[in-house]
């Protein structure tokens, strides 16, 4: 029989953020740097909340590895276990926008990707100063998921300014706390994924030449 390299994982978006926190998952250094444009970031979520398929992911399940980066900045507190081969883009992506952590983009500049939210009619944008301005817009989705200062309190004053503009009735306002509480509800999105079981170090000195070539 054929020896089984991969073990097929699904993985909640939550924990995913969790493990980069930790420092558990990080990029070989063989992948390119984070290269979407924040409408790739917003049309990821776009498709996320609609409950389209996004793609898969493919991790190397390893222990500590020359080269290994870890996806932000600072420091992390643990040694990568999974590095990300395939899906690179993408998870950068969402730990950026859901933490508001800045990435590092190929000239070596930093930035934030921000993405606006309109849940009159769930509509994504990359935020701009236009947005900034709107109050039909939560400007910066990332504090949905800020434990500091908590989702409800973040709803409520969404609602306190988009009143200041205009007269909201019950069904708005019940309309408007659905779409942003489904909207945090994506760290509970499914993320199908294939995870490598461990190989010796020629096994993986090969392969890693084939995933140069990895899309996001």
């Amino acid at each position: 029989m054929a020896t089984v390299l991969f073990k097929d994982t699904t993985h909640q978006v939550a924990d995913l953020i969790t493990d980069i926190r930790r420092g558990e998952i990080a990029l070989p250094d063989l992948q390119r740097p984070y290269v979407w444009q924040p409408a790739k970031a917003r049309e990821l979520f776009d498709s996320m909340y609609k409950g389209f398929p996004v793609g898969y992911l493919l991790f190397w399940e390893t222990g500590i590895e020359p080269g290994a980066r870890q996806i932000g900045e600072g420091a992390k507190p643990e040694a990568a276990r999974r590095l990300i081969v395939d899906g690179q883009q993408r998870l950068t992506s969402l730990f950026a926008v859901m933490t508001g952590t800045p990435v590092v983009r190929e000239d070596y500049r930093t930035t934030r990707v921000r993405i606006a939210f309109r849940p009159s009619d769930d509509t994504f944008a990359v935020t701009d100063a236009a947005i900034e301005r709107d109050p039909e817009y939560l400007p910066d989705i990332s504090v949905l998921w800020d434990t500091a200062t908590g989702r409800r309190k973040v709803i409520r004053d969404f609602l306190a300014r988009l009143n200041d503009k205009r007269p909201l009735t019950e069904a708005e306002e019940d309309r408007i706390q659905d779409a942003l509480d489904r909207l945090h509800d994506l760290g509970s999105y499914p993320f199908k994924g294939w995870c490598s079981r461990p190989t010796s170090t020629r096994s993986r000195s090969r392969r890693s030449s084939s995933a140069s070539t990895a899309k996001a």
